[in-house]
C-alpha cells in the first residue's frame, strides 16, 4: 500500500464534499488535501469539474478548480506541455504528468496523491529536496580537462545517437518515487532518475570526467540496491528505461576489473 511521509500517527480521512456545478458533463476528482499549519489530519476532498468548461487534461481540472472553486488547492505546475516535469503526481494509481494524463480516463472518478513515499509540503506539493541533493551527486554538467575550443565540444552523430534514451529525462521524479527500492533505501539509493542521468554523462563523447563518474557510482548502495524492477520504466512519461541505463553502467564497472 503506497504510504506518504506524513507527521506521526496520521492517516487519511474523508474530507468536504464540495456542491455540483450545473452542467451535463462532471469529473469527480477526488484530490488528497493535507495543510501542515491548520492542526488537521490528511484528508480526501472531492470536488465536481466542468469538463465542457475547461481543457481536457488532468491539470487543466486542477487549474478549474483552484480557480473556480477551492482556491487554496495547492500543486506545481509550469509549462504544461510534458517538458519541465513540475507537475508530476499520482493520478489513478500510477506516476504520471498531469498535463499530459486525459481527465476521459475508463470512468469519470480522477483520484489524485502527490507523489508516493515523499515528504509532503501541502496537499500535492512532495518535497524532492533529497531527489535533487542525489542529482548533484552525480555532477550532471559536461567536465573536460582539454582546453575549451574556440565555438564548440564537437560530437559525432554515431556518438550523439547514444544519448537517445538518456537526455530526454525531465526530472519529474515519477521513476523514483515508482521504485520500491528507492522508497526502502532513499538516504543511500540514488534511484533511477539520477542514475540515467548519469549514463548520460557516462555515455556522452565530450566528456572527460568517465572513471570518476563510474568511481562515485561503485558503491554497494548507489548503485547497485537497483532490483530491475521495472516500476520506473512503466511509470516514466517519457517512455525511458532507467533500468537498462543502471545495466549498462554495472556492465562498464565491470569491464573495468577486467
Amino acid at each position: 500500500m503506497v504510504q506518504f511521509a506524513l507527521p506521526r500517527n496520521s492517516k487519511v480521512g474523508t474530507g468536504r464534499t464540495w456542491p455540483r456545478p450545473e452542467s451535463a458533463a462532471l469529473r469527480e476528482f477526488r484530490i488528497y488535501r493535507w495543510n501542515p499549519d491548520d492542526g488537521r489530519n490528511p484528508r480526501t476532498d472531492t470536488y465536481f469539474v466542468d469538463a465542457t468548461d475547461c481543457g481536457p487534461m488532468v491539470l487543466d481540472g486542477l487549474i478549474w478548480i483552484k480557480n473556480n472553486i477551492d482556491p487554496t488547492l495547492t500543486f506545481r505546475r509550469s509549462c504544461r506541455e510534458g517538458i519541465c516535469g513540475s507537475c508530476a503526481m499520482n493520478i489513478n494509481g500510477q506516476n504520471t504528468l498531469a498535463c499530459t494524463r486525459a481527465m476521459d480516463l475508463d470512468d469519470d472518478l480522477v483520484r489524485i496523491n502527490p507523489l508516493p513515499h515523499q515528504p509532503v509540503i501541502k496537499d500535492l506539493v512532495p518535497d524532492l529536496s533529497n531527489f535533487y541533493a542525489q542529482l548533484a551527486i552525480i555532477e550532471p554538467w559536461l567536465q573536460t580537462k582539454t582546453p575549451t575550443p574556440q565555438k564548440e565540444w564537437r560530437q559525432s552523430h554515431e556518438d550523439r545517437e547514444k544519448l537517445n534514451g538518456l537526455y530526454e529525462c525531465i526530472l519529474c521524479a515519477c521513476c523514483s518515487t515508482s521504485c520500491p527500492s528507492y522508497w526502502w533505501n532513499s538516504e543511500r539509493f540514488l534511484g533511477p532518475a539520477a542514475l540515467l542521468q548519469a549514463a548520460r554523462w557516462i555515455n556522452d563523447s565530450r566528456d572527460e570526467a568517465t572513471g570518476e563518474r563510474l568511481d562515485i557510482l561503485e558503491d554497494p548502495f548507489r548503485l547497485y540496491r537497483c532490483h530491475i524492477i521495472l516500476n520506473c520504466a512503466k511509470a516514466c512519461p517519457k517512455g525511458l528505461n532507467p533500468s537498462q541505463a543502471i545495466a549498462e553502467i554495472r556492465l562498464k564497472l565491470l569491464g573495468r576489473k577486467i
